[in-house]
């Protein structure tokens, strides 16, 4: 099936046809088979034996779009495909990209409602400090973070806990921790990474999270302390007021978690880890990010601004 699929778009016909004619195999369930779509099959049955140039082009432009959609996992849509066909070079628009992606049934995936794990803690909570304006012109400037869990198939209570310290500026996630509670110990061990992957010096960077449990215990507001970064929270029951950590919950579970299945909670943790430093921060394209994976973005921003540096020093 691979040969086939690597083969030119006159050979998938032919073979789709002799399907029908030798075996007896409706179109649809060969064309499902080797992995295109009813609606391409017919519109390149239709076409002459010698394609014009624009339609060579245009079945290039597919293969492209093809590679770009399946590295991603099968999750970008359009927009995203059409920068990285720009950073090739490609001169095409988002509006051609979408055509050709619906022709060929390929098709981003939307998120999907995610149950709250937020208990309110009993100590006294921090002010919201962000409301609702979740961006930031530095790094290190506002952070934010939040809980998920993961299933996985380990016994009767199986599930993996996933807290995450997210950097606003380029959205990269800078800390996370996975452990079989949601507790305290989790959300420290989250903000410890973020502080060593920013070299631990955060001081004055504010964290915004929920009103649970775990982000006002005495373990974390004590963390935060000796860190120097200063608390943010929303209020109780309000998804919107920390909807910038919650959106990399969503992306996350309708961009990899829904599409595999964990045998145990140590094959999670390894899966998701590489997930989020080998592809989210390094390689994802985030519309927040100026279109850019966010560690390439803070790179970028960060040359720019010793450039400008060193030329007002020149001056």
């Amino acid at each position: 099936m691979g040969e086939v699929a690597e083969a030119d778009p006159a050979a998938i016909v032919g073979v789709i046809g002799d399907c029908r004619t030798e075996d007896d195999i409706p179109h649809t369930v060969a064309c499902r088979t080797l992995g295109v779509s009813t609606a391409w099959y017919y519109k390149w049955r239709r076409r002459p034996a010698n394609p014009t140039k624009r339609e060579v082009r245009r079945a290039e432009l597919t293969e492209r779009i093809k590679y770009f959609f399946t590295r991603s996992g099968g999750t970008y849509g359009s927009p995203r495909i059409t920068l990285d066909l720009w950073a090739e070079g490609r001169q095409v628009s988002v509006n051609t990209v979408a055509e050709i992606m619906t022709e060929n049934g390929w098709y981003g995936r939307e998120p999907k409602k995610r149950r709250s794990l937020t208990r309110q803690g009993k100590r006294k909570a921090a002010r919201d400090l962000v409301g609702r304006h979740f961006d930031a012109v530095s790094p290190d400037v506002l952070w934010v973070g939040d809980m998920t869990e993961i299933d996985t198939a380990e016994g009767s209570d199986s599930k993996l806990y996933l807290a995450t310290v997210i950097d606003l500026f380029s959205r990269r996630c800078l800390g996370y921790a996975m452990g079989e509670r949601h507790d305290a110990s989790l959300v420290c061990a989250s903000l410890k990474m973020a502080a060593a992957t920013r070299g631990g010096d955060v001081d004055g960077v504010i964290f915004h999270g929920d009103r649970g449990s775990e982000y006002t215990s005495a373990a974390y507001q004590g963390l935060c302390a000796r860190l120097g970064v200063v608390q943010s929270m929303g209020r109780v029951g309000s998804c919107f007021d920390n909807a910038a950590a919650e959106a990399f919950n969503s992306l996350l579970k309708v961009e990899y978690v829904h599409r595999h299945r964990f045998a145990t909670r140590a094959e999670a943790r390894i899966k998701i880890a590489t997930w989020i430093a080998d592809f989210y921060n390094t390689r994802r394209r985030h519309s927040r990010a100026g279109g850019l994976p966010p560690a390439e973005f803070e790179r970028i921003i960060r040359q720019q601004r010793q450039q400008a540096v060193h030329q007002d020093e020149a001056a």
